[in-house]
């Protein structure tokens, strides 16, 4: 079987996590190596670590036999999509489309309203799945 890994595409508070809790598969989450690194959700001088731990989980849980992991990160962008193309895997992106006033609500909702700014402007830089770019097709 060839390895698989699944890329969640959404903004923020779009229910990307609550999916890929109910796939079954390992995930890595670049928030929760954000809080683990430096105990809070962003810092942009750790960004380079951030993604230097995600990149090297992913390889991790492959080389530990999984067959498919799932990245759950917002992937809004063709750039950030176009990394996690490998050899040694099929890249596949599971779009959560869910607008933006429901994710700014959400935001709101869970305590971090300041979110509503950052999901504003990921809605506009938002690039849409390319025609040679693989979607999730539930089993």
């Amino acid at each position: 079987m060839a390895k698989t890994l699944i890329c969640t595409m959404g903004l923020p508070r779009s229910g990307k996590s609550t999916w890929t809790r109910k796939q079954g598969f390992p995930i890595v989450e670049p928030d929760a190596v954000r809080l683990e690194l430096y105990n809070q959700k962003y810092w942009g001088p750790g960004e380079r670590m951030v993604w230097a731990v995600v990149d090297l989980m992913v390889r991790a849980l492959f080389r530990a036999g999984n067959e498919t992991v799932i990245l759950d990160a917002t992937n809004i962008q063709r750039s950030s999509r176009d990394k996690w193309q490998s050899d040694n895997w099929k890249t596949v992106f599971h779009y959560v489309d869910t607008d933006t006033d429901t994710c700014q609500a959400r935001a709101a909702e869970s305590g971090f309203p300041e979110l509503a700014e950052v999901i504003e402007r990921m809605d506009l830089d938002f690039e849409p799945l390319g025609e040679d770019e693989l979607r999730y097709v539930e089993q």
